[in-house]
């Protein structure tokens, strides 16, 4: 095989049964490190179940809610259905916890993060060909559906949560993105430019360089250890230059004569106050 044919014999991989395995493993792997899912498996295993069926299919819950299509369409699929649940029943309750200790060793979780990064392309692609096929030529859609598809498990972190009983509001993607959100919304932006024909490359090209990227970025932030996302230097940049400071005027004048323990201007003149009439009690003594 020709070098050139590479991404087009890659764009036509088959992501059951491995792919989506290890899409399942990861997700699930993930799940159990969250604080206090282990003590919602044991007290629980319906409400862990749900949590891991979100963390695995959560994309396609939240691009069904999008396109007024029914949210339980997911479980139509037995035989995903049941991998992801045998994948769970082994990540949880395993005897000695021995799958666990399995994916422990680096060279294989490396392997199952990168297969399941390969996935994100597919769903992202898979999202925006569905939303085109029901709003013909709609941009925003596409983008929206693509990205709610490949980063589905994230936008709908806070239900997932409170599905297990916690609530933390703080934790809303859009108010703290992370790489994943933020890699899976770029790529939606890209294929539905690309499906537009706005972006002069074949999509079996883009495809192929896209996952390369998620492939090698999320390998290289495993292997070091770094949760920072590589996008922050253009952020912070961009951020600078279109938005920046929010502070009014007064808010920042308030703010800076606050002092460290607290007290700010407005309590000066009480103060000086009280100063004043401890000055004249003692000049009338």
């Amino acid at each position: 095989m020709e070098l050139w044919q590479v991404p087009l014999s890659f764009s036509r991989l088959r992501m059951f049964p491995f792919f989506d395995l290890a899409h399942y493993v990861a997700s699930v792997l993930a799940l159990k490190e969250q604080r206090g899912v282990v003590e919602v498996s044991v007290r629980s295993p319906l409400a862990c179940w749900f949590s891991a069926m979100l963390y695995c299919f959560g994309g396609s819950v939240l691009s069904s809610l999008m396109l007024g299509e029914p949210p339980v369409a997911f479980l139509a699929k037995t035989i995903n259905i049941l991998l992801a649940s045998s994948v769970w029943y082994l990540v949880f309750y395993c005897p000695e916890d021995i799958f666990c200790r399995c994916f422990s060793f680096l060279p294989l979780r490396l392997l199952v993060a990168g297969m399941k990064e390969v996935t994100r392309t597919w769903k992202i692609t898979d999202g925006i060909a569905h939303a085109d096929t029901v709003y013909k030529d709609a941009c925003l859609i596409m983008v929206a559906v693509g990205w709610a598809r490949g980063a589905g498990g994230g936008l709908i972190s806070n239900f997932e949560q409170l599905v297990r009983g916690v609530w933390k509001p703080e934790t809303n993607e859009l108010l703290h993105m992370s790489y994943p959100v933020k890699v899976t919304l770029i790529g939606a932006v890209l294929f539905t430019l690309q499906r537009r024909q706005y972006l002069p490359i074949a999509k079996h090209n883009l495809v192929f360089l896209y996952t390369i990227f998620l492939v090698v970025f999320k390998v290289k932030m495993m292997l070091t250890r770094c949760a920072s996302s590589p996008f922050a230097p253009i952020e912070a940049a961009v951020c600078q230059m279109f938005f920046g400071s929010q502070k009014t005027p007064s808010k920042v004048k308030g703010e800076s004569a606050t002092s460290s323990n607290g007290s700010s201007v407005c309590d000066q003149p009480s103060e000086q106050h009280e100063g004043a009439k401890k000055k004249t009690a003692k000049k009338t003594e």
